[in-house]
């Protein structure tokens, strides 16, 4: 049963994931990977809301590793900070690598955060 939930929540955190990185880059043309940035900090600020409320593995399950998991990409942010780099962009390097970590981390505490003023 716990598989089915992930893979549930991977159905709809992929193509979601998909959809507002196209959407993103779309709307605003430029090199940096604003895309990944948003939906990796969108993730993190819900995975530490939910890693903080009393939810069951079920909902962790279907949330946190499958929809979370999917949504989030580690492989396609290392894969984007690579090719800046091999376009020599190098400031873009160090802002993506630094926005991504320090606002990842902070999404994540501001959803813990605020997990506890709900519960």
């Amino acid at each position: 049963m716990t598989l089915l939930l992930i893979v549930a929540g991977a159905a709809v955190g992929a193509p979601l994931r998909y959809l507002a990185d196209r959407a993103v880059q779309a709307r605003y043309d430029t090199v940096f990977p604003w895309g990944t940035l948003l939906v990796n900090v969108l993730g993190s600020l819900l995975l530490g809301f939910l890693a903080a409320v009393p939810a069951g593995d079920g909902v962790m399950a279907l949330a946190g590793v499958g929809f979370c998991g999917a949504l989030t990409t580690y492989s396609t942010f290392g894969y984007e900070t690579v090719r800046l780099l091999e376009e020599g962009a190098r400031f873009h390097v160090v802002a993506n690598v630094a926005i991504s970590v320090l606002a990842g981390l902070g999404a994540a505490y501001c959803g813990l955060a605020l997990a506890q003023v709900f519960t």
